[in-house]
């Protein structure tokens, strides 16, 4: 048996191509999508994950404005930033890019962002909704990894009613959110949420119908703690010998029945939640 691939690329190509229809649809209704992002400093990586997301709006007709500061800048410039951001018309939900500089509390810049603003999803406010929501219905942006690993099972038909799912991670961009967005209504798993004080993390794993590894550690996950056709998303990523490698060993395509690959699984229907964060707070 070879696994099903999980393909975030086509799937979150679907979405945009949704969105677009989405946003031209505002659009004559005077409303106009805008992301903001904030970046500070040099860090490669950072420069190419926020010029992705540029490149997605335009794509589907959102507008984008980019701030930009300096590895120099201070924390009352980000404040400032933040400020400008959170009074700016033109922008309907925004994120300011981490790591900040080393020194800069990224949890107070993120805590001075309108939670009606909050495109990522993480600020606490819209945190809190999310464990305070039940129902299934969202008035509040989710975090979009989160949302990303839900919609990608949803769009592939793979059952999470009743089902075990295995979360390796207590993030607070996945594991955490995951294991509240997986209980609602609508979707009805029963997570375990596994970490690194777990005790015997291969036999929680079998027991699994879905495994979510996101701690990045290169190809933890082994084969034989797989169950024959789980559905298994490998979400983190490390690098090695200069190459990005997930947390999911290439064996287990053998045994999954789906497996989202790494990169081109999860990743790009993290960007594409983005993106309908951000289009769901111009139509609020």
């Amino acid at each position: 048996m070879t696994a099903i691939a999980l393909d975030g690329l086509a799937t979150a190509a679907q979405i945009k191509k949704e969105l677009t229809a989405e946003v031209e649809e505002l659009r004559k209704q005077g409303k106009r999508p805008g992301l903001g992002t904030l970046l500070v400093g040099d860090d490669p990586g950072s420069h190419s994950y926020v010029g992705g997301k540029h490149r997605d709006c335009a794509e589907v007709g959102i507008e984008s404005i980019r701030i930009d500061l300096p590895a120099t800048a201070t924390e009352a410039d980000v404040r400032a930033a933040i400020a400008d951001l959170n009074s700016s018309d033109d922008v309907t939900g925004y994120i300011v890019q981490l790591p900040l500089p080393y020194g800069m509390g990224a949890n107070q810049m993120l805590e001075l962002i309108d939670p009606k603003k909050d495109a990522d999803g993480l600020h606490p406010e819209n945190l809190g909704k999310l464990v305070m929501n039940s129902s299934g219905k969202f008035e509040s942006p989710l975090p979009c990894t989160p949302a990303g690993i839900v919609e990608l099972l949803r769009r592939y038909e793979v059952p999470t009613r009743g089902r075990e799912v295995a979360v390796l991670g207590r993030g607070l961009t996945v594991g955490r959110p995951l294991g509240l967005l997986l209980t609602t209504r609508g979707v009805d798993a029963t997570p375990t949420l596994l970490h690194s004080a777990s005790e015997d993390i291969p036999a929680a794993i079998r027991r699994a119908d879905i495994v979510v590894a996101a701690i990045g550690s290169h190809h933890f996950v082994k084969p034989e703690w797989v169950k024959s056709g789980a559905a298994v998303l490998d979400v983190g990523i490390s690098r090695v010998e200069g190459k990005l490698v997930g947390d999911v060993d290439p064996g287990v395509s053998q045994v999954a029945g789906h497996l989202s690959p790494n990169p081109g699984g999860v990743g790009p229907m993290t960007r594409a939640m983005l993106l309908k964060n951000v289009v769901e707070m111009a139509r609020a």
